[in-house]
């Protein structure tokens, strides 16, 4: 499978004046290919909500932001949550089971929303929390000193979250900070003039998440969980679909679905999406025909645009034999 964010990709590394934190992504993987960032800082003062950009990647009252992985597998293998700055671990918990929200047996997790996490004081008033970590993998204790990318556990499902990710929140004297603007907490849209960032941060107002083939319109939830994936299908499957999972999807976005095999063009297909969503999918494909496909390998490609511009693209790959 091939990433490529081709256009409205923001990186922001930090220009921050003295005495402001400067902090590194909380996740051990590569933010441009792998992970991404699903929500940001509300910046709306209002019951509304809107990003640092005035886009949709936040929600009312979301006070950070979330580092997501794209399947519940990657999450099952275990990745690493890093500390962002160097200071003091202020408090823990680590008790909680890691069950998503929404799912049968999910527990109420009112006043212990974060899931399990850390607290981390940098002094001169910053503080950083780390949220809905995997219960037992925490490797700090309240009182130790970390380091800048120390690793204090692993991201989990513990908490109110509908997907794994770690949610990095940032505070000065108590008050939320966001990292990505740090100045204009309740105004968007304009380029902010510092970031709390000690490197390049990729952000992008939306794109996609994964892409695969499958040999029927899969479920949601086996996208995400990262199972619907299918390398290799006999030609005789009942059909050939190809689909993409994005995120930060807007009203009027545009995505395109085409299949090419061995022989050319097998399947174009351009979806335009009908509602504003955090995450979604979309599929699209042919019943076999008669006698087969052809053998051999094929590619399908997804494409997503926004105001006519592209805004993200993947590819990816099945045989059939």
């Amino acid at each position: 499978m091939i990433r490529l964010i081709t256009i409205t990709t923001l990186s922001l590394a930090a220009t921050s004046a003295a005495g402001d934190i400067l902090l590194e992504p909380p996740l051990d993987c590569d933010l441009a290919q792998t992970c991404y960032i699903q929500q940001t800082t509300d910046h709306d003062p209002g019951p509304g909500a809107q990003d640092f950009q005035c886009g949709n990647l936040s929600y009312d009252g979301h006070k950070g932001t979330d580092f997501a992985l794209p399947t519940l597998a990657m999450q099952t293998a275990g990745v690493d949550i890093l500390a962002s700055a160097p200071g003091t671990v202020r408090g823990v918990r680590d008790d909680m089971a890691d069950i998503l929200q929404g799912t049968p047996g999910a527990p109420d997790v009112s006043d212990r929303e974060c899931g399990n996490g850390i607290v981390v004081s940098h002094g001169d008033g910053w503080e950083t929390q780390y949220c809905h970590m995997k219960k037992g993998s925490v490797t700090v204790q309240t009182g130790q000193t970390v380091a800048m990318g120390q690793v204090l556990g692993q991201v989990g499902l513990s908490g109110a979250t509908q997907f794994p990710h770690v949610h990095l929140s940032v505070r000065k004297d108590g008050a939320v900070v966001d990292p990505f603007a740090p100045n204009a907490l309740n105004t968007c849209g304009t380029v902010p003039d510092k970031t709390l960032w000690n490197t390049v941060v990729p952000f992008t107002p939306g794109g996609l998440i994964s892409a695969g083939f499958s040999d029927a319109v899969p479920e949601f939830d086996t996208i995400k969980a990262g199972t619907a994936a299918q390398n290799a299908m006999p030609t005789t499957a009942p059909a050939l679909v190809v689909w993409g999972f994005a995120f930060g999807g807007r009203t009027g976005d545009l995505m395109t679905l085409t299949i090419r095999g061995p022989q050319g063009d097998v399947f174009t297909n351009t979806q335009t999406l009908d509602r504003t969503q955090a995450q979604l999918f979309r599929a699209g494909g042919k019943r076999t025909p008669p006698g087969g496909w052809s053998a051999g390998d094929y590619t399908g490609t997804i494409e997503l645009r926004r105001d006519g511009d592209l805004l993200d693209v993947q590819t990816t790959q099945v045989t059939l034999n």
